[in-house]
């Protein structure tokens, strides 16, 4: 079948057979299938959605599109992990230099911004050299000396996903349960690991609003990984609002550091160690859940987790002094507050409404080919629960370009709701999926 055939089937819900989705996608791979083509193919899956046997076969397609990594040479079990993005969502900086530290190799292929989400790897280049841009060489063996790597999708290793990702990010089909779960399995699964944690974000800061669209998608992706013989664990986690308080690339990074010394927030602490303990599990350095976080705690108050993070910053040609002296990261030239127009509690933060804030302000993508601005972002000095007085700072802004400025604050403080009485605490960790 011809592109507009095979386009023109899925929009009339019609089902895809195997053998045309390899094609397709390898002819996409390849540029013989245009933008514009995958594009339109991506809004019909968006609306009709692909079957449990066209998904394997779009996943499949995805993942031998390249190389798939071979890291036998390193023999312990390798575990990774994924978020579907949130904001504020630090968490691989910080989780895979403990994981790595209590003897778990981490071999980890993130991706960048999407959306109103941050990307890992704008995150990591805001350390000054860090290099994302490694070769599959220098990846096993980093992965083998240092017990991770954390690296951008190469040409050779999923191809088609990344060219789909950055394309997904500008056409609004970015929160599509089909092309979310087959663009994380095939990415993860080419990495070389033998084992999965995913961290499937909830509420109004991620793409699956309610748990169970949420529980969905862990259960698509936990298929996926089954039918490829990889264990796969899932949780659950409310994104209702920002993780912890930084949001922005090297705001993100410092906070990530402040976790490696015992003195981030606690939801982001909580979080890290709750996904981290489930990889420590899974690669067999703990026998449960509980015993693994003793040994994260204890990597945290030895410093062992901070002196990893380091050696993998310096093995990535970034500057390792960036991670004790904090003015070695970019910084922007100027900070105002937003304040609270009443007084009373944060009674809830409309939290994609805070992540396109900080794209408006330079933190994200607004076209594929934005650049960012790695020292702008927010602090969030109020969160929800939190007693507010009129006039009282509830966010400071730290900015480089004023111009969207005060279109930028307007954002945050329609994100913001006030109210009289503090709302009743969520549960950080909402259920586990295996």
């Amino acid at each position: 079948m011809q592109p507009y055939e095979l386009i023109k089937a899925k929009r009339d819900g019609g089902r895809l057979d195997p053998s045309d989705i390899q094609a397709f996608i390898q002819a996409y791979t390849a540029g013989t299938v245009a933008d514009y083509q995958m594009a339109a193919m991506c809004m019909a899956i968006f609306f009709k959605g692909l079957d449990a046997r066209e998904l394997g076969a779009w996943a499949r397609a995805m993942l031998n599109s390249g190389e798939v990594l071979d890291l036998s040479d390193t023999p312990a079990i390798k575990v990774d992990k994924h978020s579907t993005g949130g904001v504020g969502d630090k968490v691989s900086l910080s989780l895979a230099p403990l994981a790595a530290a209590c003897g778990v190799p981490v071999p980890m292929i993130s991706g960048r911004g999407l959306g109103h989400t941050g990307g890992t790897l704008d995150k990591l280049e805001s350390i000054p050299g860090f290099r994302v841009d490694l070769s599959t060489a220098d990846y096993r063996r980093l992965v083998r000396e240092v017990g991770c790597c954390l690296i951008g999708q190469t040409a050779q290793v999923a191809p088609a996903d990344k060219k789909l990702y950055a394309l997904r990010d500008v056409t609004a089909t970015v929160d599509c349960i089909p092309l979310i779960a087959s663009s994380i399995m095939s990415k993860k699964l080419a990495e070389g690991i033998d084992a999965l944690v995913l961290d499937v974000k909830v509420g109004s800061g991620a793409f699956m609003k309610t748990a169970d669209d949420a529980r969905v998608l862990a259960r698509t992706m936990i298929g996926l990984g089954a039918e490829m013989n990889r264990k796969v664990v899932a949780l659950l986690t409310d994104m209702d609002q920002p993780l912890g308080r930084q949001v922005g690339n090297a705001l993100e990074v410092r906070e990530a550091v402040d976790m490696l010394r015992g003195e981030a927030p606690d939801d982001y602490t909580e979080i890290t160690y709750a996904l981290t303990a489930e990889m420590l599990v899974l690669g067999k350095k703990a026998a449960t859940v509980e015993e693994a976080r003793e040994k994260l705690r204890r990597s945290v108050e030895d410093g062992s987790a901070l002196k990893k993070l380091k050696e993998i910053v310096q093995s990535q040609g970034g500057d390792p002094r960036s991670i004790d002296d904090y003015s070695l990261l970019p910084t922007a030239k100027a900070t105002t507050d937003v304040v609270a127009p009443r007084d009373g509690f944060v009674t809830g933060i409309h939290t994609e409404g805070v992540g396109l804030a900080a794209v408006a302000l330079g933190a994200g993508r607004q076209r594929v080919d934005s650049k960012i601005d790695p020292a702008v972002g927010f602090t969030l000095l109020k969160k929800v629960g939190d007693a507010v007085k009129q006039g009282e700072p509830v966010v400071q802004v730290h900015y480089n370009d004023a111009g969207p400025l005060e279109g930028v604050k307007a954002r945050l403080l329609a994100a913001y709701q006030f109210g009289d009485r503090a709302p009743a605490a969520r549960p950080l960790v909402l259920e586990r999926l295996e």
